[in-house]
């Protein structure tokens, strides 16, 4: 029999997943081409310069030509006053061939990010963070029109891993507008137990230890140790945090939020980083402007 120390949990592959999905999208874009002659746009607006920003758009563009989504770049200079970006948002509320708008986050200090993001129309929300659709959320019965993309890829990665939802006892850890609230939301319309621990929880450790599925999303690398984590429990790692190693040409490597060495002896399935969540969120995208898409044009 194997000995505790060589136990390895599942490693959820989020990459693979991610394939999948875009591989599904692929083909009912293609379809939607065929019978209508259209096919689904996303518009991203990027304000400034910021490197993470910029690649992440990057990567979005790339993303959508891979799946047969036609891109519209909106780019404006990081002194664009707010009635300007206002104005361009409503642009692009008003194009058909646009079924989806994403402003990159985060803004300038001198731009009203609740404003700018309500201004947006609630059938292009492909970023599900319209207030209407983070209430429809909350609400028991009530579907938003989008769900936010991170905390979607998190469900599906547990859904097509095999792991159930249902009565479980789920612990986020973060409750940032983003990730940590949204995904809350989710795995309460899912039916879990949910309890979310923050800054201001003052013993994280005994609420992580009785979770069946753990969803990590505070930004503190390693934050949750192994000893933290209940034997078979099913964790997500949503942070992404760079720490110095010299080993590296950047002289950096990135880690979540969970120490995955540690945790990967005890956890019955774990998600990498990089390689799990991320490839997930832009995947979540692609899949939010495919409906956006779909309740337009087949209507």
């Amino acid at each position: 029999m194997a000995s505790e120390s060589d136990y390895k949990a599942t490693i959820i592959d989020g990459k693979a997943i991610a394939q999948a999905i875009r591989s599904e999208i692929a083909v009912e874009a293609r379809q939607l081409s065929q019978k209508y002659g259209k096919v689904p746009g996303l518009a991203v607006v990027i304000i400034g310069n910021r490197k993470d920003s910029q690649s992440y758009v990057a990567m979005k563009r790339k993303a959508c030509a891979e799946v047969g989504i036609r891109s519209f770049d909106v780019n404006l200079p990081e002194e664009v006053p707010e009635s300007e970006l206002i104005s361009k948002v409503h642009e692009l509320n008003e194009n058909p061939d646009v079924h989806g708008i994403l402003v990159q986050l985060p803004l300038p200090k001198h731009i009203n990010e609740e404003k700018v993001l309500g201004e947006i129309s609630l059938e292009k929300d492909v970023d599900g963070f319209h207030p209407l659709n983070i209430g429809k959320l909350a609400m028991k019965g009530r579907e938003p029109l989008f769900q936010p993309c991170t905390p979607k890829g998190c469900l599906e990665l547990l859904s097509r891993s095999g792991v159930s939802i249902k009565g479980k006892n789920a612990v986020v850890v973060g409750r940032s507008n983003i990730v940590g609230l949204p995904v809350s939301l989710l795995l309460l319309k899912a039916d879990a137990t949910v309890s979310i621990v923050h800054s201001r929880t003052p013993d994280p450790e005994r609420l992580v230890r009785e979770a069946d599925i753990v969803i990590a999303a505070a930004g503190q690398a390693r934050m949750i140790k192994g000893s933290w984590i209940k034997p078979g429990a099913a964790v997500i790692d949503v942070g992404t945090n760079a720490v110095d190693d010299p080993t590296k040409k950047s002289g950096y490597r990135l880690v979540g939020d969970v120490d995955f060495e540690e945790a990967s002896k005890v956890a019955g399935w774990i998600t990498p980083v990089p390689g799990g969540v991320g490839p997930m969120t832009v995947a979540m995208l692609l899949r939010n402007t495919l409906d956006g898409a779909k309740r337009v044009i087949e209507k």
